[in-house]
């Protein structure tokens, strides 16, 4: 190994918790038993299982299959665990996420064919659809198909105990997080429906991880701590289920939790409200698509149907931080929104979703995004997984070629940046934002990047400034697809569409040139776009972004 990777292995696995590190151990010695279950039985609930739809059919027939953009065939047992897809590909396949999709209860036989096709398929306790991350989502799956089919479920419970049995035995403490969570979340879910001693302790078991993530997970401000928008719906999601698990089961254990969960679900709505673009969807930062999670007004239906609503948004421009997660929001007129990430690269001991993304930020004019950054189209450890997580994917600034924190191997961070907020003024209807991190310090221990932003109602000012003259470095700025540009020397005309142009002028720059790139709003999805790249050395690069 050389030095270069010992010191990035290094500087990755420092930050991990001794927990993490106990139980990597473990889990690589210890092996899954497998317990058999007879006659299982299910509760009695106060009032049967009710919630929204949000996904669409991955299949029509459960032999054709689309995840992530990708079609495939799965026509025999060994399909299940064919190599011809990715991990994650065939984790989506074993998450049984059809059981509770619209439609669904229009075509009862094609559910029962999932189920019986992966039971006969995936016998325990090998394979993809054992490992506990899928466990834990197919399980929840289950029981929520189940309470809504109490008829249909008769000797598949026995399989669905067994399901729960294997997942207890491999709990994810080597990662903890949202995987965690969602361990935590299934043996709830599997606990409250079945009945019994073992149950009672899978029900058990779960509120304790629950109580323990629920309250380190979400941060004060709303916001979920891997800082990524995708995976906060997700969770936020999760937590309706949780509450409308109480509501449905009656159970006293979970009764007794609802304040503390519809608390949880009211601050998190508010917070990805913010976290939206005038189109209603999520900013792209870390690992963030469409597709993959709820869309907010998902998530506010289903905890409206729950009796959880939030604030009216502020009907007047406003500039304010998600002050936990580091999130700046800027709203100086009606149809324009900023995003800025002034966040520190997440959770330190699971940066697992981080993008090398810091001081990056995302625009919209006239109701349209215009800046923007890359997206996540993949996963997996190849070379477009590890540039989409690049500094050089974001609009932000890049030094000497080098990424603002290290990510590297798909998942894993080694050195990270640490942004500061220096400044954040409202005054006279101007917002002024400073904030600067010291992600490059490897290349000089006095290198930092600093940035500015100066919001007014038509116009925003942009300083970039490097605090040395020995490196060069290059900011960008990705805009989005639907976009045009004309160029002139370093003069930009972005046509919105419908008459409404936008400027945008740099100074500062040795060489300003547009250069074709990709933008991807979804899981297997690469649609064509442009990039402004600007070069400076020495002295302040001044952007000026001109929409009235």
């Amino acid at each position: 190994m050389t030095f270069q990777k010992a010191s990035r292995f290094f500087n990755t696995i420092r930050y991990l918790t001794l927990r993490q590190v106990v139980f990597r151990f473990y889990y690589r010695f210890a092996r899954v038993r497998q317990r058999e279950y007879d006659d299982v039985r299910s509760r009695t609930w106060s009032s049967g299982w009710s919630a929204p739809r949000w996904s669409e059919l991955s299949t029509e027939d459960g032999i054709a299959f689309t995840f992530l953009g990708v079609e495939g065939d799965v026509r025999d047992p060994a399909d299940w665990q064919a190599g011809q897809h990715s991990k994650l590909w065939l984790y989506n396949l074993h998450y049984l996420d059809d059981l509770n999709a619209k439609d669904i209860d229009t075509t009862p036989a094609l559910a029962e064919t999932l189920i019986r096709n992966w039971t006969q398929a995936n016998p325990p306790i090998s394979g993809d659809g054992w490992e506990p991350y899928p466990l834990s989502l197919r399980v929840v799956n289950l029981v929520k198909w189940f309470a809504r089919n109490e008829s249909l479920a008769g000797s598949r419970l026995e399989s669905l105990a067994t399901q729960a049995d294997a997942l207890s035995q491999q709990l994810e403490y080597h990662i903890l997080g949202n995987h965690l969570f969602a361990n935590g979340k299934a043996l709830v879910f599997v606990g409250a429906y079945l009945s019994g001693a073992k149950a009672d302790e899978w029900l058990a078991k779960g509120l304790q991880i629950l109580d323990e993530e629920v309250a380190e997970q979400f941060l004060q401000d709303g916001g979920h701590f891997e800082l990524s928008p995708m995976y906060h719906a997700t969770l936020l999601w999760d937590m309706c289920d949780l509450v409308n698990l109480a509501q449905c089961s009656g159970l006293p254990e979970l009764n007794q939790r609802l304040p503390r969960w519809q608390a949880v679900i009211s601050r998190g709505l508010a917070w990805l409200r913010s976290l939206l673009h005038p189109d209603g969807k999520i900013g792209f930062f870390n690992d963030a698509a469409f597709g993959v999670a709820p869309d907010f007004m998902h998530i506010e239906e289903y905890a409206a149907r729950l009796g959880i609503s939030i604030a009216p948004d502020a009907p007047d421009p406003v500039a304010f931080l998600n002050s936990a997660t580091g999130y700046a929001v800027v709203r100086p007129k009606t149809g324009v929104k900023a995003l800025l990430d002034l966040a520190q690269v997440g959770p330190d001991y699971q940066p697992g979703h981080a993008h090398a993304d810091t001081l990056s930020f995302e625009l919209s004019v006239f109701g349209q995004r215009l800046v923007v950054n890359s997206g996540t189209s993949q996963y997996g450890e190849g070379a477009e997984r590890q540039r989409q997580r690049s500094t050089g994917a974001h609009s932000t600034v890049e030094v000497a070629g080098q990424d603002s924190s290290e990510v590297w191997a798909g998942f894993r961070v080694a050195r990270r940046a640490r942004p500061t907020i220096e400044r954040f003024d409202l005054q006279d209807g101007v917002s002024y934002i400073q904030a600067s991190h010291n992600g490059y310090r490897r290349l000089s221990s006095s290198l930092i990047h600093r940035r500015t932003w100066t919001f007014s109602e038509d116009r925003l000012e942009m300083i970039d400034q490097i605090t040395s003259d020995q490196f060069v470095a290059v900011a960008r700025l990705y805009i989005h697809p639907d976009v045009s540009l004309s160029q002139g020397a370093s003069r930009f005309v972005a046509d919105m569409g419908t008459g409404k142009k936008v400027v945008i002028e740099l100074a500062g720059a040795d060489q300003v040139r547009v250069v074709a790139s990709t933008w991807h709003p979804g899981f297997g999805c690469s649609i064509a776009n442009q990039c402004i790249e600007a070069t400076f050395s020495g002295r302040p690069l001044t952007t000026h972004i001109h929409w009235s």
